[in-house]
């Protein structure tokens, strides 16, 4: 081993003259940190973990055994831009995850602060990833997918390029989501189906009652009456109290590109 300022480097491990490594950085056995990647205080690199280039660690990130990091987008109009990879503070990646860099589309694949992505999870150029999200193991990530703060996606999910799961939804194991799950709703299926609002999340999450219940009238007005979605969305703004919720949820159904599973 090799310990430079609190830095832990095993001898078999593979350091770029071009990495950045903050202070109490632990790399394992065979890793690699490849060409400028940046390496937050406190953060650990598993045993044959790679960071392929052009990867930043927050502080405190953890990266599994085996897990590639950085890796060129899986997208033939790629033509070697340099793209990145951002990983935020205090999230944790399992052993052999993937995540690639971005397209010219957006620069960055991005995963927030204090997330959890499991073993197997596969995120593809210019995903988004929200702030506190739990993906499950062996659940893939087309590119472009939008994935809102504190959502929750079970393990063995697809989800398509350009779809986007709003904050504090709910994806049942096993599901196809081909369209956009909103906001605070649970989702499962084979096309996926929206089967109310995730009452036990939010209740975890410290959701004040009253926002529930409005949320649960927009749900019901949106998708269980027999207003289309552009009356339902006018019934729900003229009706139901202006919370920052309620209008996030409305304005998530709003500006779907990809339309709502039923």
């Amino acid at each position: 081993m090799s310990t430079v300022a609190g830095t832990t480097i095993h001898p078999t491990a593979i350091v770029s003259p071009g990495a950045q490594l903050g202070e109490r950085v632990t790399i394992g056995a065979y890793a690699r940190v490849g060409e400028r990647c940046t390496v937050g205080d406190g953060a650990t690199i598993a045993a044959g973990a790679v960071l392929e280039c052009n990867v930043t660690l927050a502080a405190n990130v953890k990266v599994g055994t085996g897990t590639i990091l950085g890796g060129d987008p899986q997208d033939l109009k790629f033509k070697g831009e340099e793209t990145f990879v951002e990983i935020g503070e205090g999230t944790v990646i399992r052993e052999y995850a993937t995540i690639n860099r971005a397209t010219s589309h957006s620069w960055k694949t991005v995963v927030g602060r204090g997330s959890f992505i499991m073993t197997y999870v596969h995120l593809a150029h210019d995903c988004r990833v929200g702030d506190g999200v739990i993906i499950g193991n062996g659940t893939q990530l087309a590119g472009h997918v939008t994935v809102e703060d504190r959502a929750i996606i079970s393990g063995l999910v697809a989800v398509h390029q350009f779809a986007r799961v709003g904050r504090h939804a709910f994806v049942g194991g096993c599901s196809r989501v081909a369209q956009d799950v909103p906001p605070y709703i649970k989702a499962v299926g084979n096309p996926v189906k929206l089967y109310g609002l995730n009452s036990v999340g939010l209740q975890r999450s410290g959701f004040d009652e009253g926002v529930v219940r409005e949320l649960k009238r927009a749900y019901r007005m949106m998708f269980r009456s027999e207003l289309n979605v552009s009356q339902g969305l006018e019934r729900a703004r003229k009706e139901l109290a202006p919370l920052a919720e309620v209008t996030h949820f409305l304005d998530f159904i709003e500006q779907s590109d990809r339309g709502i599973g039923f």
